[in-house]
C-alpha cells in the first residue's frame, strides 16, 4: 500500500500535497471546536466581506483551504483528485511542469471565485455571509479541461458531452442551493479556463 501511495504522490506531487493540506486543517479546525462552528471557519480563515473590507485580505487566499463538515470536504478533494491528478501528470513541458501549472492553476482560480464572490455579496449588502471551501479552485481545474477542449491534440483525448456534463455540476448547485456559493465555482472556472488558454495558446505556442 505504501508504494501504491508514494508512486501516486510522486506522479502528482503538488495534487496530493493540495489535498493533505486541506485535510490537516480540516482536522485542526475539529479539534479546535468543529468544521460546522462558524467562528472556529472564520479563525481558521473562512472570508465575509466585512473581514476583507477591514484589511484582511489574506482570507482570499486561507478561505480556499478551509471546509464546513466532512461532505464538503470530501466531495472537494475527491473532486480534486479526479481533476488535478490527470492534469498534473500529462500537461508537463519544458517551460511549465504540470505540477506547477496545477498550483498556478488552483490558486489563480480560488483567488479568482473569492473576488467575484467579494464583489457580488458586497454590491447585496452581504457583508457578514461566512465563505469558505476549495469548490471555486477545483472548478478551475475543470476550466483546464473545458480550454483543452480547444487545442487541437488534446481534445480528442476528452468526452466533449462529459466534461459539459461536469461544468453543469458544477454551476447547478449554486442555482438551486442559496447555500452554496455559486460566484465561487463561477469565477474559478472561468478563472481556470483563462489560464489553461494562456498556458496552451501563448507559453506552449
Amino acid at each position: 500500500m505504501d508504494t501504491i501511495v508514494q508512486s501516486a504522490a510522486s506522479g502528482a506531487p503538488v495534487t496530493f500535497a493540495l489535498i493533505a493540506i486541506n485535510v490537516i486543517v480540516f482536522i485542526v479546525e475539529t479539534v479546535s471546536g468543529g468544521s460546522m462552528n462558524i467562528d472556529v471557519a472564520r479563525r481558521f480563515g473562512a472570508m465575509t466581506v466585512s473581514d476583507l473590507e477591514n484589511g484582511q485580505r489574506w482570507r482570499l487566499l486561507s478561505s480556499m483551504f478551509v471546509h464546513f463538515g466532512i461532505v464538503h470536504l470530501g466531495c472537494n478533494m475527491l473532486s480534486l483528485l479526479n481533476l488535478g491528478v490527470v492534469i498534473e501528470r500529462y500537461l508537463g513541458s519544458s517551460l511549465m511542469s504540470g505540477s506547477v501549472f496545477t498550483a498556478v492553476v488552483y490558486l489563480v482560480s480560488g483567488l479568482a471565485g473569492n473576488l467575484l464572490t467579494w464583489r457580488v455579496q458586497r454590491s447585496r449588502g452581504q457583508y457578514y455571509v461566512v465563505s469558505a471551501g476549495a469548490s471555486g479552485a477545483i472548478c478551475g481545474l475543470l476550466g483546464v479541461y473545458v480550454a483543452m477542449l480547444l487545442v487541437p491534440g488534446l481534445s480528442s483525448l476528452l468526452d466533449f458531452k462529459a466534461v459539459l456534463f461536469n461544468v453543469a455540476l458544477c454551476i447547478a448547485p449554486g442555482l438551486s442551493n442559496k447555500e452554496v456559493n455559486l460566484w465561487a465555482h463561477l469565477g474559478g472556472l472561468v478563472g481556470g479556463f483563462l489560464v489553461a488558454v494562456v498556458y496552451f495558446f501563448l507559453l506552449r505556442a
